[in-house]
């Protein structure tokens, strides 16, 4: 009656059921297989038990276990893996298919050079493996690679020259990666790259020249980047970049000329950026720009007058600038200026006549 089982789940369950127990091995068809916060003997008995190799996709969140089980690695159709929240899952070795999984696996040290062997893996989650402090050098062998995830790898210093192989990589997330401490200029290889995340990347100090060379960059998020004192000139090249994202980057002195050029942008968020004094005139080149985000900026005391050039620029953030004395009388250009914040601008005496 379990031939034509396809999919099957013991979720939470504690002991392996007396029908398995015996021996049973009729769920050779089974392709789905739900043991989320199953007990490690439960995990271990069952798949051991059992003639997986039509499994396509296992899911063994929040188990208890510190290995992976030897049989496991008979399912060549297996495609989704999920150890979210394995926190005693200590290291992973072997291959897989199409999707994995690894997020909150907080024991998690390092991954195995076998994973050059995953060519058809598409995902790789890595989220909160705060143990985690290197990446094999394998890992550029990833040919169909679209998605890597490393938030929260807080251990990590750096990437392996080899991650700018990954040439099919759309999305790059960084996020809270405390201890990175800089980018390759391997990176700059990623030409498919879409979105880069870098929030709260409170070590990085700099991005590397070869940023300018990510042309098909749609959101660069570079907000918490605490250590950043600059951008490339470099940055001028990102041809597809909309969305720029450097809130309360406080180290940050100011914005080069080149930022001009980024002719495709439509927000750009300096919200926090407290050591910034002054905004390059090449800004109102921006013509696609729509939100100009400068809450905050405390250091700010004017703005330039070819802000007026802005023509599609709909919301316009000045709160808390509180050292901004003037705005320019240009300022009435802003045609689709639908948003204007000037709250706690404690030293702005007054408004131009052309705000009207």
């Amino acid at each position: 009656m379990v031939k034509k089982l396809e999919g099957i789940s013991f979720k939470e369950c504690e002991i392996l059921p007396s029908f398995f127990q015996n021996g049973s091995k009729e769920f050779h068809n089974l392709e789905l297989l739900d043991l989320t916060k199953a007990s490690p003997n439960m995990v271990e008995n069952f798949i051991q038990s059992q003639d997986l190799n039509d499994l396509r996709w296992l899911c063994l969140q929040e188990c208890m276990i510190q290995k992976l089980p030897n049989n496991l690695f008979n399912c060549c159709h297996l495609q989704v893996l999920h150890l979210t929240k394995c926190n005693r899952l200590q290291f992973f070795l072997n291959i897989l298919s199409q999707g994995f999984n690894m997020s909150i696996c907080v024991d998690m040290k390092e991954l195995s050079p076998s994973f050059s062997k995953l060519n058809a893996l598409l995902k790789l989650n890595l989220l909160g493996c705060s143990r985690l402090q290197k990446l094999p050098t394998s890992i550029g062998q990833l040919n169909a690679l679209q998605e890597l995830n490393l938030s929260q790898c807080s251990s990590l210093q750096k990437l392996p020259t080899s991650i700018g192989q990954l040439n099919a990589l759309q999305n790059l997330d960084l996020s809270m990666c405390s201890n990175l401490q800089e980018l390759l200029t391997s990176i700059g290889q990623l030409t498919t790259l879409q979105n880069l995340d870098l929030n709260d990347c409170s070590s990085l100090q700099e991005l590397p020249t070869s940023i300018g060379q990510l042309n098909a960059l749609q959101n660069l998020d570079l907000n918490d980047c605490l250590s950043l004192q600059e951008l490339p000139t470099s940055i001028g090249q990102l041809s597809a970049l909309q969305n720029l994202h450097l809130n309360d980057c406080s180290s940050l002195q100011e914005l080069p000329t080149c930022i001009g050029q980024l002719s495709a942008l439509q927000n750009l968020h300096l919200n926090g950026c407290s050591s910034l004094q002054e905004l390059p005139t090449s800004i109102g080149q921006l013509t696609p720009l729509q939100n100009l985000d400068l809450l905050a900026c405390s250091n700010l005391q004017e703005l330039p007058t070819s802000i007026g050039q802005l023509i599609a620029l709909q919301n316009l953030d000045l709160l808390a600038c509180s050292n901004l004395q003037e705005l320019p009388t240009s300022i009435g250009q802003l045609i689709a200026l639908q948003n204007l914040d000037l709250l706690r601008c404690s030293k702005l005496q007054e408004l131009p006549t052309s705000i009207g």
